[in-house]
């Protein structure tokens, strides 16, 4: 528990105050005595309310994650169309939550990179003040429209979505570096993590079909999704935890493996030099991160995977399906795009993936596309990030009714013949499928033909070697 004196001493300072009320603009906020929340809504407006505050034995600070015109007219009996013309925007918070900080650390030093890896540029990092870390994207990175949806009204789902999608995209790199740093010892893991063998166990097939065993990572670190959430409060940078008595500190993304606990102690934090969800951002960087996210959670619902019939399971592709069974929108991106380009790698590669395109196919075709049907092509090592990561067939292409994607890029088929497929893939084994089946008619009733003709040539003469009448007499 903090004390009144600690609190004080603390955030009497003026470097720390200002930071608290800089970051709590267009926030809603919120203040905690210790065990007990104060009464909410509430903001911060000066400096000075902070030392106020903590005369009145306050001990941390809060904000949401949602930006607000007027936070002060929020109140819990207002329904989600009110609360979305109430919301201005949303910031992008990921709290990764682990007992074992070492664990933490290394999580937020890959989701960090992985950020980067799809170009979001405007990330900060701070300690959570206890033992794990918020990793912040500001609103002002995203695009202000998604299709003809406002991304401000996208919460809490969007914000989810990207947490479900980072975290299933990391989790393997996660677990590997978490067994490297315990020399691949699961036994010390799960007396660290105070869990069983099995709880912290997972198996992968090898290529002779043999289990083998990797740590499962989700039963003892969560990239938190849950509290997403309408209205949902974070210890804001600078506060203050109850239970460590540490600062929630601001840190160098480019440095986060090097923190130690230490460092976050309220008589050693220096003066504030890094902010979290800093507002001046290098354009629109977090958009990929967004539209991928978005239709990486409809790849992965289990309903939503597949809209194919289920007698296409049957469906054996051995060779890639060629050109000219590809849908519309298909094939109008292969002509060549202005808008769209990186998307349209994404839509190529894993539509050619899921029809038997294998990954030095695809690889020719889209070096190909880039540089004779695009006016401006892109550079080749985009391309080559992007196929670094492509696993041909693990994925579906983006549905046909996903306006991120195909409407957006001026890209819409009104053909008559293309209403009843819900992705592009779905169009072409159908197609192939209708193919292989008249194929297979043609080459049927040729074979009955054939069949036919060798019967009619050893119908044996039934006058064949037997005698005359004249002599049978």
């Amino acid at each position: 528990m903090l004390t009144k004196s600690t609190c004080l001493k603390f955030y009497k300072r003026k470097d720390i105050q200002e930071a608290i009320v800089n970051h709590a603009q267009h926030k809603e906020i919120g203040m905690r005595y210790n065990e007990a929340f104060g009464k909410r809504p509430d903001t911060l407006t000066y400096p000075r309310d902070v030392l106020e505050l903590a005369l009145r034995e306050a001990t941390s600070f809060h904000a949401s994650e949602e930006l607000w015109e007027n936070p002060l007219n929020l109140s819990s009996s207002l329904s989600k169309k009110e609360l979305d013309q109430l919301r201005t925007g949303w910031d992008l918070v990921l709290d990764i939550d682990c007992k074992i900080v070492d664990y933490s650390r290394i999580a937020a030093a890959i989701i960090i990179d992985f950020l980067k890896y799809c170009g979001v540029k405007d990330i900060s990092v701070k300690f959570s003040g206890n033992k794990g870390f918020h990793i912040g994207v500001p609103f002002e990175a995203f695009p202000k429209k998604v299709g003809e949806m406002e991304t401000k009204d996208l919460f809490p789902d969007a914000a989810k979505k990207i947490a479900y999608y980072i975290k299933e995209n990391i989790k393997k790199e996660l677990g590997k570096q978490i067994l490297e740093i315990e020399k691949g010892d699961i036994a010390r893991i799960k007396e660290k993590v105070n869990l069983s063998q099995e709880e912290v166990t997972r198996y992968e097939l090898d290529e002779d079909g043999d289990k083998i065993a990797k740590l499962n990572v989700d039963k003892f670190l969560e990239i938190d999704t849950i509290l997403i959430s309408p209205r949902h409060l974070y210890r804001m940078p600078y506060s203050l935890h109850e239970k460590s008595g540490l600062v929630s500190l601001p840190l160098d993304p480019s440095r986060v493996l090097e923190f130690e606990k230490n460092i976050a102690q309220p008589d050693k934090v220096p003066a504030p030099s890094f902010i979290f969800l800093d507002r001046k951002v290098q354009g629109e960087s977090a958009r990929r991160l967004l539209l991928q996210a978005l239709d990486f959670e409809v790849k992965t619902t289990p309903e939503k995977v597949s809209s194919a019939p289920k007698n296409y399971d049957d469906l054996v592709i051995s060779s890639p399906i060629s050109p000219e069974f590809f849908p519309p929108c298909i094939q109008q991106i292969l002509a060549g795009v202005e808008d769209g380009k990186k998307r349209s790698i994404f839509i190529l590669g894993n539509f050619l993936g899921k029809i038997g395109w294998n990954k030095a196919q695809i690889e020719e075709l889209l070096y190909k596309w880039n540089t004779e049907k695009n006016k401006e092509p892109l550079r080749e090592v985009y391309i080559k990030g992007q196929l670094a990561h492509l696993v041909p067939g693990e994925r579906l292409p983006p549905n046909c009714d996903n306006d991120a994607y195909y409407p957006s890029m001026g890209i819409a088929c009104n053909a008559e013949h293309c209403q009843k497929f819900k992705n592009p893939v779905n169009y072409t084994l159908s197609k192939w499928r209708r193919h292989l089946y008249y194929k297979a008619e043609d080459e049927e009733k040729e074979s009955r033909k054939k069949s036919k003709s060798v019967k009619i040539k050893e119908i044996p003469n039934p006058n064949k070697n037997q005698p005359s009448e004249e002599k049978s007499i």
